[in-house]
């Protein structure tokens, strides 16, 4: 059987590759020979326990200390008492009253119960394991690290860490340009941590907001100093991002310090983030400013607020309204989530004023679906004939709607015009 020494060093050694601390160590070995000894004798209350890691050396003593007492003692307890003519089968120095201490060996347990106690330090050392992984990356949720794509699955990458650890970047978690090879290098953001069978599961990010607001604290060196902030970040991952910054010295331009010349500081974040393309705006407790900004490079003729809807409707020449709206609405709605309002964009005459032989859309609700029409007034078509004056096929691609439902509102449009 096992001595003692081989037992605590073949533990030992596994313990050591899982990275787990002399102290720790030390502490599992004690509480599973513990465990084993009220197991055997029903309390280990009299035992001490002594293990040693010296240099190239481990060793574990396990000591029993029981009182002498005379042979015709009353109550006599064997778990804590020897009598003196066993105490002098020992030795012929005792006395009754004196401590009789003697040694256990691991064989005194019996072959079972010494490989159930192996069994458990292993198990207790990768439960350990688990729980210091399952710390050391709750700690981390937010921050950036970089790994190694190990298996590319259908539903997810496998990323290896520095220490070979598993981490997971679902399909929905990935850019969709993004295309890994199997020993590629990995960054995301750690996303979570869950539990699932009992085992950490570390989910990563490269979609989340917070993924490109530290990418920007890692590459922007104002950003990091503190000297500049990112207040907010939306983003349509792969193809647009807006990022409000705010500047707390007044003499640096935060959309300046994070763009750099000529894009040279912006170009290694955009190229991490297959070429999504990034707006920089200076962020303003002004929400007409700030809404002004984040509608870039639209030109906006006027404002007007709804605090209390949550809304903001945004007047503009009829030249400028494709640029605030973008490609398929992109603009407007990254706009609108930056600024916390829904954004309602609105064409104006010349003069400043609506048209006057135009009629409102929402005129027509008791012929037209009101969710037709909030569709096509939230990519800029809120008059009758903003609409009937329109490319048929622009206002497929910009609404998203079925031919048939743009033809029967185009049809009783005109009606109402003739």
């Amino acid at each position: 059987m096992m001595d003692n020494a081989a037992l605590v060093e073949s533990f030992a050694e596994f313990a050591r590759d899982k990275r787990i601390d002399r102290p720790t160590m030390i502490r599992i070995l004690e509480d599973v020979f513990r465990t084993l000894i009220r197991k055997k004798y029903n309390s280990d209350e009299n035992f001490e326990v002594i293990i040693n890691f010296e240099r190239g050396r481990s060793d574990l003593e396990i000591w029993r200390s029981r009182a002498i007492v005379a042979n015709d003692a009353e109550d006599f307890d064997a778990q804590l008492q020897i009598k003196i003519a066993d105490a002098l089968k020992v030795s012929d120095d005792f006395e009754v009253g004196e401590e009789f201490n003697e040694q256990i060996s691991i064989d005194d347990f019996g072959r079972r119960l010494v490989q159930t106690a192996r069994q458990t330090l292993i198990q207790r050392v990768r439960d350990l394991e688990k729980d210091l992984l399952y710390q050391k990356y709750k700690e981390l949720v937010g921050e950036i690290i970089t790994g190694e794509a190990y298996q590319i699955l259908k539903r997810e990458i496998v990323v290896l860490d520095n220490e070979r650890k598993e981490l997971f970047l679902p399909k929905n978690e990935q850019i969709f340009k993004d295309r890994f090879k199997k020993g590629d290098p990995v960054r995301a953001v750690v996303s979570r941590v869950e539990i699932t069978n009992g085992n950490p599961r570390i989910i990563l990010s490269r979609t989340s907001p917070m993924f490109l607001e530290k990418l920007f604290e890692t590459e922007i060196p104002e950003i990091y100093d503190g000297l500049i902030a990112v207040r907010r970040v939306v983003r349509e991952p792969g193809e647009r991002a807006k990022v409000a910054v705010e500047s707390f010295d007044d003499r640096i331009d935060p959309v300046g310090a994070c763009v750099g010349m000529k894009g040279s500081r912006i170009h290694s974040i955009v190229r991490e983030l297959n070429n999504e393309n990034i707006d920089v705006i200076n962020y303003t407790e002004n929400m007409e400013l700030f809404i002004t900004r984040a509608l870039s490079p639209a030109k906006i003729s006027t404002i007007k607020i709804n605090a209390e809807n949550e809304r903001a409707a945004v007047y503009l020449k009829a030249d400028q309204i494709s640029l605030a709206i973008g490609r398929g609405g992109q603009n407007i709605r990254l706009a609108g989530r930056l600024v916390g309002l829904t954004i309602d964009v609105f064409r104006e005459d010349a003069g400043g004023e609506e048209d006057y032989e135009d009629i409102d859309l929402t005129e027509f609700d008791d012929s037209i679906d009101e969710w037709i029409i909030e569709t096509f007034r939230s990519v800029g078509f809120d008059t009758a004939r903003s609409i009937m004056d329109a490319n048929r096929n622009d206002l497929l691609k910009r609404t998203d709607l079925e031919e048939e439902t743009i033809d029967f509102v185009i049809d009783i449009l005109r009606k109402e015009f003739e």
